[in-house]
């Protein structure tokens, strides 16, 4: 029996990330001679030897372009491809594959909606309201398509702990607002946001709402049906699959209704000199030839989540959070960053006297590596008055004893700046 296979069969309480680590083939290497501590999840997470060996697989059996041709192979590939949106459509609950587009990632979705859906209904004066704990792909293609419309960009505060303050966000949901976008789990401060009660509160005034999940599908089960997400934006990426893949999720309804945003390839039925006549949903939204790869490989992703089980992956990860925050509140001068009551596997904080990136640098020679910076979340720094944080993000395929490793690590660093 494979270890994946091994691993579908645990229950919360048997689950062993030891057992899923052997799938994980860069986890046994070393850095700086030191066996590695990967604790950089939130920036991309590792890839199973299933997801890896699936694009090999395509690449070596599978390679045509789809939707195109009527040979074998380009037969078996679109195949492919078109099962890897009906495994996107099955893991974040959507009612058809026909609402899940395949992008190159969340910052793609997310520019998709503003340009396609956002922008025909923004004029002057108009609202646009996201929170302050947004990563920059959530807040850049706003202020670009508010300059552009002469709209404004309104800004949720959040409290000490990373919350987002819901009685401001009651106040500031108006009728000038065309659309609410905010993120399901905050990357900088882990922060798990109340989102079904955020989709009522927006859709209570009419308002249409876009969250980022990008930090949410590797952690805890989503479904966009029982949140009423109108739009939901994922990275492959981050949930163990290959880099330049994502999809968005779009309700039937307002897909139809949005113009394309790209022209050529495949989201187009006929082209005449005199007009072109558009796809249908999703293939409207997908120019050109598609990271075939990719989904196929974000398909493989998903497979191996379900087998690991996403309800395991959060009981573990919440105990392991548990875990790295008390270790980290026991070291000197070290501030955490971020402490909501509900968060995911982000562990934010800054040494008194040690700058942020000196930290990396130092933990790096140990083996450990972990994220410093301002983590493409410069707000986020600014509200809590740092010019940036050390940051560990974990996975289902972390341990205690990583953690363990960060802590002597994170002693080192005292003792050089003593």
């Amino acid at each position: 029996m494979t270890s994946a296979l091994a691993t579908a069969r645990m229950t919360a309480s048997s689950f062993d990330p030891k057992r899923v680590r052997a799938d994980f083939p860069i986890l046994s290497t070393t850095v700086h001679n030191q066996p590695l501590v990967y604790l950089d999840n939130a920036a991309t997470t590792q890839k199973p030897s299933a997801v890896i060996e699936r694009i090999v697989d395509y690449y070596t059996t599978e390679n045509s372009n789809v939707h195109r041709g009527v040979h074998l192979l380009s037969e078996t590939a679109t195949a492919s491809f078109e099962e890897a949106r009906m495994k996107v459509k099955s893991f974040i609950g959507a009612a058809e594959a026909a609402e899940i587009i395949f992008t190159r990632g969340t910052t793609e979705g997310i520019n998709l909606v503003a340009s396609s859906f956002v922008a025909p209904r923004l004029h002057e004066g108009d609202e646009v309201l996201i929170t302050a704990m947004e990563h920059h792909s959530n807040i850049v293609p706003w202020q670009l398509l508010c300059e552009a419309k002469g709209a404004h960009l309104r800004v949720v505060p959040i409290d000490d702990r990373g919350d987002v303050i819901l009685e401001e966000l009651e106040t500031m949901l108006t009728d000038r607002t065309r659309i609410f976008a905010f993120s399901h789990v905050s990357n900088a401060l882990g922060t798990v946001n109340p989102v079904e009660r955020m989709i009522a509160m927006a859709h209570g005034r009419g308002v249409p709402v876009l969250v980022d999940g990008a930090q949410a599908v590797p952690h805890i089960p989503v479904d966009v049906r029982a949140l009423d997400a109108d739009f939901y934006v994922f990275s492959g990426h981050k949930l163990f699959g290959p880099t330049g893949i994502g999809a968005l999720y779009g309700k039937r309804s307002l897909l139809e209704a949005m113009p394309p945003w790209q022209g050529g390839g495949d989201m187009i039925l006929s082209v005449t000199w005199a007009k072109t006549t558009f796809n249908q949903i999703p293939y409207r939204f997908e120019a050109g030839t598609p990271n075939i790869a990719g989904a196929i490989g974000l398909g493989a992703a998903i497979d191996y989540v379900g087998k690991v089980g996403l309800r395991n992956i959060a009981a573990y990860e919440d105990e392991l959070l548990a875990y790295g925050t008390e270790k980290l509140a026991a070291i000197p001068g070290l501030r955490m960053i971020g402490t909501a009551v509900k968060k995911a596997s982000v562990l934010s904080f800054t040494l008194e006297g040690v700058h942020p990136h000196d930290i990396g640098t130092i933990v790096d020679q140990e083996g450990v590596a972990i994220r410093t910076g301002h983590h493409c979340a410069q707000p986020v720094m600014e509200r809590f008055c740092v010019p940036a944080t050390a940051r560990a993000s974990l996975a289902f395929y972390n341990t205690r004893e990583d953690i363990d490793a960060l802590g002597a690590a994170l002693n080192k660093v005292i003792e050089v700046f003593r």
